[in-house]
């Protein structure tokens, strides 16, 4: 579901959806109302369901114990993509490609892959391919840092299995448009013969208003999805490695968290914590975002583009995060970001900003301009629509 924009995933499919609408394009959206992110369609604002012609197909996606080990045993397709093969989803794209004859069929992801024999069954009508990240390596990173060995197997067949689900589908699309440069070049390396444009989530710059005057200062916070492994995985890691130490030597500095769908027993890890304040899914992000002022993204795995570091940038904030947290975003360390890839290296930087307020002030005015040079979301989707033109 593109609505609420309250992650990665939902953010990157609104902001291109409105954009392309802006510029005079008639666009369509079939999404999965899934039991994750279930919302009822009538929270939904009127002009944004009316401007995108939302049509939505309920499905359940809810992890089952024995499907999963079915799965596990007599299937090649990732347990992952398994869940989203949908009859209701897949005839109700049908009965929307009879009706109207639209010149591309956008698909948001990997997992949508498999309904592409059925856009194909409509001639004249071009697949896109959007990847968000490289899906298998996110995976495969998580299984490396895993100590459980049976459940690091797991992982790694898991990533296997998603990694020849891309090679299965690679040049079945028409159109590649992958998120970041490095992502564009894992998919060449694969095979990929298709025409491709990187198409990076931009930000509306009008709605980010930065606020150093209401802002806490450190004020260090972290923000995301925690129902994201790596995001609970990372947490963890700076939860245990740098902020038991650092909590004892400046037992004055809380450290704020925001984000939905925590499992309980991370909520319990927070709440065992010294100086974390645990704040769940937050009303308004922006707002929580403006009144901190150090954002800690902690990553250890994923892949793609991490959308809250480039929100979080654009409001002025001070990002820390580890070179696999900005890989696919092209900041300089010292300059608009700061880099951290072990504990000692997280601590000395959060401890540096404590009395060094003049380097804060620097690099979150250098990290603005930056968003709003490379990141601006019409420019992005003009250069999508070019290019469409260019090749239909």
């Amino acid at each position: 579901m593109p609505y609420p924009p309250k992650d990665g995933g939902s953010i990157a499919t609104l902001s291109l959806a409105e954009s392309l609408k802006e510029l005079g394009h008639d666009i369509g959206i079939l999404s999965m109302n899934t039991s994750k992110h279930y919302i009822n369609s009538v929270e939904i604002p009127e002009k944004i369901n009316n401007n995108l012609d939302i049509s939505i197909v309920d499905i359940n996606t809810n992890i089952n114990i024995i499907k999963a080990l079915q799965n596990f045993f007599f299937s090649k397709l990732p347990y992952n993509a398994e869940r989203f093969i949908s009859k209701k989803y897949a005839n109700k794209l049908k009965e929307i490609l009879k009706k109207k004859n639209y010149d591309i069929v956008h698909l948001e992801g990997l997992y949508l892959c498999p309904y592409i024999d059925i856009i194909k069954k409509f001639p004249g009508t071009k697949i896109s391919l959007r990847s968000h990240n490289i899906e298998h390596e996110i995976w495969h990173r998580t299984a490396l840092n895993e100590k459980n060995p049976i459940k690091s197997l797991y992982l790694k067949i898991l990533a296997k299995r998603i990694k020849n689900l891309k090679i299965k589908y690679l040049n079945d699309y028409d159109f590649l448009i992958p998120i970041t440069d490095r992502d564009a070049r894992r998919y060449n390396y694969f095979g990929n013969r298709k025409p491709h444009i990187v198409i990076q989530t931009g930000i509306d710059m009008t709605n980010c208003k930065t606020e150093p005057n209401k802002s806490e200062y450190p004020g260090i916070f972290s923000i995301g999805a925690l129902d994201w492994m790596p995001n609970q995985e990372g947490l963890l890691w700076f939860l245990d490695n740098v902020w038991e130490n650092f909590s004892k030597k400046y037992p004055d500095i809380k450290f704020y968290i925001a984000g939905r769908n925590a499992p309980k027993s991370l909520e319990k890890n927070f709440a065992r914590r010294k100086n974390v304040i645990f704040a769940g899914e937050v009303d308004d992000a922006k707002e929580f975002i403006n009144s901190k002022s150090v954002m800690i993204v902690p990553l250890l795995s994923g892949s793609g583009m991490r959308i809250k570091i480039i929100e979080g940038m654009a409001l002025g904030k001070l990002i820390i995060t580890t070179s696999i947290g900005t890989e696919g975003i092209d900041t300089g360390h010292n300059k608009n970001i700061i880099i951290a890839d072990t504990p000692e290296n997280f601590f000395n930087e959060i401890e540096k900003l404590l009395t060094n307020k003049e380097d804060y002030f620097k690099i979150t005015k250098n990290a603005v301009k930056f968003v709003a040079e490379n990141y601006d979301n019409k420019i992005i989707a003009g250069n999508l629509v070019k290019f469409y033109e260019k090749h239909l």
